[in-house]
């Protein structure tokens, strides 16, 4: 079966660039570079994420990432994993503009260690500090709609909710919220953390969202390359049903054939 023409055709835009994949995955976790690369391949994933305060990229005589995923043709989003104030993720994105040249980064910025939920505060104060200095925050965030609004107003690329906290794989807990981030957004949403197995991918995408970050979900599977293929597989069907329009649901059955003039 070959793709229809408007399946091939949706695609989704970030501060000026495109891309088809709707899956972006992350760096952390797997037993090594090359798992993480296969996984990379078998997800279909044109971004990647990448914790600068955890991976080499700046040191040629120490292993990089950059050996197994080359940058030229999957595309690279320095994260600020690890920092708990503005200053520390503002730094960490400096420095990773120095190192590498990139401006579209993912920004976040944690309240404690054991939630690993977003400090809200800190987070709207780097973002509007990183959007005056020209990076394009992808942020993540509370799943909260008030929130988003106030970093999009402070020059967020990209609303980035959370759907249960960070490595959980707890799935999507606030439906409702996350749909009303993406009915008020004017730039992209993407559920980002929580994601546990392919039916919560397929969730975020059928309330609308243009994509899903995930990392722990295939990382952590028995077999990773199987979990970033269904993965992949879970993102496209939830896509196209968003897109395809889901009945309407009723208290009562209604019967697929008619019941009335039966012999």
């Amino acid at each position: 079966m070959t793709d229809t023409p408007a399946a091939t055709a949706d695609t989704w835009t970030v501060a000026g660039r495109t891309f088809t994949s709707r899956l972006i995955v992350g760096t952390g976790k797997y037993k090594d570079f090359e798992q993480n690369a296969a996984a990379v391949e078998a997800s279909g994933a044109e971004i990647v994420t990448v914790a600068v305060r955890r991976v080499n990229i700046s040191d040629p005589k120490a292993p990089m990432l950059t050996d197994f995923i080359d940058p030229k043709k999957i595309t690279y989003l320095p994260n600020t994993a690890g920092c708990f104030t503005a200053d520390d993720a503002i730094r960490t994105l400096r420095l990773a503009r120095e190192a590498g040249g990139w401006d579209l980064v993912k920004l976040e910025v944690l309240g404690e260690a054991r939630t690993l939920y977003p400090d809200m505060r800190e987070t709207l104060k780097a973002c509007e500090v990183l959007a005056k200095e020209g990076f394009a925050p992808m942020v993540y965030c509370v799943d909260d709609p008030i929130a988003a609004k106030q970093l999009e107003e402070a020059g967020a690329v990209a609303i980035m909710p959370l759907g249960a906290p960070i490595g959980s794989g707890l799935g999507i807990q606030n439906k409702v919220t996350v749909r009303l981030i993406v009915e008020g957004a004017n730039v992209p949403v993407l559920v980002d953390a929580g994601v546990g197995t392919a039916s919560d991918a397929a969730v975020a995408m059928e309330l609308g969202c243009d994509g899903v970050l995930m990392n722990t979900a295939i990382a952590e599977a028995k077999d990773p390359l199987r979990m970033a293929r269904a993965m992949k597989l879970s993102v496209q069907a939830g896509r196209d049903a968003y897109l395809a329009g889901r009945m309407a649901t009723r208290r009562y059955a209604d019967p697929s054939s008619p019941l009335a003039g039966l012999i």
